[in-house]
């Protein structure tokens, strides 16, 4: 123990197997590497992580109270499905939130900040460009590197929490998306990473605000289309 000006602080250990196992299923969901819907089961986690499972129960209780998973009766885990409602309120909070920190990231942007954007994108535009399926991880892992370059700028430490909580909750909604996307013949467009560049080198706020939203709205909107026009057909 440290004690000093009447503070008694206990020395902060190492990052435990639990951290390590949640920060590598929280990197999964943030990703879309899990289908929206899709079963897990402790067991089938442990084993492809290499650890017992402990951490991964543990990891997971700290998902489920994130709402990023759910817990099933059977005692296994559940991705949450992707329905209307959800949709409606991911959108709804990431436009209010991340419209937000993008704003105020506006006045921050330096020039070494957009070239580090740009080579960002340049390289998720290469690969979306190629169409090649094997290439999606890295893709969706450019698109949030893109988009959380320009949140750090905010300067918030209470608004960078909620985005990657945020986040967490959509990555399977984005990776439906995408794959909706391919199925309909069309693909992630990079006008709109484009327009958010372009607003945030003139340090145009409300420019940079209204093209984020249009960006993330997109592909919420798509899959929110796909899923009414198959309702339909039932």
């Amino acid at each position: 123990m440290t004690e000093e000006a009447g503070i008694v602080l206990a020395p902060v250990g190492r990052e435990t197997v639990q951290d390590r196992v949640y920060s590598e299923l929280r990197r999964a969901l943030i990703g879309g590497v899990f289908a929206p819907a899709q079963v897990l089961t402790i067991r089938t986690l442990a084993d492809a992580l290499m650890t017992s499972t402990m951490p991964v129960r543990e990891a997971i209780g700290r998902l489920i109270t994130e709402q990023a998973l759910e817990a099933l009766p059977n005692r296994s885990i559940r991705v949450p499905p992707v329905t209307l409602a959800r949709i409606d309120d991911l959108l709804r909070a990431r436009v209010l939130i991340e419209g937000e920190a993008i704003a105020l990231a506006a006045p921050n942007m330096t020039p070494q900040l957009l070239d580090a954007a740009r080579a960002i994108m340049a390289e998720w535009e290469a690969l979306r460009l190629g169409g090649n399926p094997a290439t999606v991880d890295r893709e969706v892992a450019l698109n949030q590197a893109f988009h959380f370059e320009i949140y750090r700028a905010c300067g918030s430490a209470i608004l960078m929490p909620m985005i990657e909580s945020l986040w967490l909750q959509s990555g399977p909604c984005t990776r439906a998306a995408i794959f909706a996307f391919s199925e309909a013949g069309e693909h992630d467009s990079a006008t709109y990473h484009h327009a958010i560049l372009a607003a945030l080198e003139a340090g145009d706020a409300e420019a940079a605000r209204a093209a984020l939203i249009s960006d993330i709205s997109r592909p919420f909107t798509f899959l929110r289309n796909k899923i009414k026009a198959e309702a339909a057909k039932k």
